[in-house]
């Protein structure tokens, strides 16, 4: 077992009320029990989900809060009873460290379905002390919520896919769509969408990019390798692609309409819903009824389906679009991802910044 000789008091940047201002904050970690793996930060990555935290937009914020769930760092310490990492190993903590370990979602491997399951931040661990997120100098973390990152991976990659990348990955693999040849529909290009788009085309799927303008073509043919490219306020172009799509991953995080979608479905196929949306959404009943399609939801993705999806990126030699900033700026960033003037990541390099004073 590694050991630390320094105090467990860390420093992290906090949002202290719903300005959507992050400043200096410091707290005391707890020290490493049996399975804890206690781990210095390289980097994380923004998730549009901060922002709603941040902004207490979802009325369940509690001040003061160190937001980030797409942390990677180095393990500088195991308990007793860690078996599965070392110190020096390169590892990533996604969006909940903890669960009951004992209900039907955590009994299968979908521990994310747990209805107490612990969030990385804004919420209150098992000890009583509150979560905090990867926006800070070092994490203690069991285990069980831990994921390897492979060998020659470099962190910066790795952070999307520990919540971007997997929330994409998940419902693939749950309804059964990873084989190849399916034609997909990926609604938003985006943080979730450009990652969708990497996710069918290395599982050999033929891709559509929906959005709503043709601001986005080129970047989606050129640079992600996309296949098609559909302007959802063409009606022409909209009609020509009725029953064309075998899936549509909709990654939209605000209320629209999702008739229009629906009709560019195949018999079965399914809109699979990602956005937070906290205002009603409408359809008629028959679009489904007449094509048994389906509209499901989906919630990031399980342990075991984090290591797999950075596997599958290795494998695949796939890469995320990024762009890493520093400590700094990451109050501008937060500004920038609200007005989606992001390409299509950013990922704040935590190790190599100084924290503001």
């Amino acid at each position: 077992m590694g050991s630390i000789e320094s105090d467990r008091t860390v420093t992290g940047l906090a949002a202290k009320d719903p300005s959507g201002v992050l400043s200096p904050y410091t707290y005391t970690l707890r020290n490493t029990g049996p399975d804890d793996v206690f781990i210095k930060v390289i980097c994380c990555g923004i998730c549009h989900s901060d922002l709603h935290q941040i902004k207490n937009e979802l009325g369940l914020s509690n001040y003061p809060m160190v937001p980030g769930h797409e942390a990677v760092g180095e393990v500088v310490e195991v308990g007793s009873e860690v078996s599965r990492f070392r110190v020096g190993d390169l590892v990533g903590v996604g969006c909940i460290v903890g669960s009951c370990s004992s209900c039907g979602p955590c009994n299968s491997d979908k521990e994310q379905y747990c209805n107490k399951k612990i969030w990385t931040y804004n919420d209150v661990y098992l000890d009583g002390r509150p979560t905090q997120g990867g926006f800070s100098s070092a994490m203690v973390v069991h285990q069980k919520f831990v994921v390897k990152i492979p060998e020659g991976m470099s962190p910066e990659q790795a952070a999307p896919l520990l919540c971007a990348g997997v929330t994409v990955y998940s419902p693939l693999r749950h309804f059964g769509l990873k084989q190849s040849g399916l034609r997909g529909g990926i609604l938003g290009l985006g943080g979730v969408g450009h990652m969708g788009v990497q996710v069918a085309k290395g599982l050999g799927h033929h891709v559509t990019v929906i959005s709503s303008s043709e601001k986005k073509r080129k970047e989606a043919l050129e640079h992600l390798g996309a296949d098609e490219y559909l302007v959802s306020s063409d009606a022409t172009q909209m009609e020509r692609a009725i029953g064309s799509l075998d899936y549509i991953i909709d990654t939209v995080p605000v209320s629209h309409p999702l008739e229009p979608y629906l009709s560019l479905l195949k018999l079965d196929g399914k809109l699979i819903m990602m956005g937070v949306i906290n205002t009603p959404m409408q359809f008629v009943s028959p679009l489904l009824m007449l094509g048994r399609k389906t509209i499901a939801g989906t919630f990031i993705g399980s342990m075991t389906e984090i290591q797999e999806v950075l596997d599958f990126f290795k494998e695949k030699e796939l890469t995320s679009t990024i762009e890493v900033v520093k400590l700094d700026y990451i109050n501008k960033a937060l500004e920038r991802l609200e007005k989606n003037d992001v390409r299509y990541r950013f990922v704040v390099d935590v190790a190599g910044s100084k924290f503001p004073e």
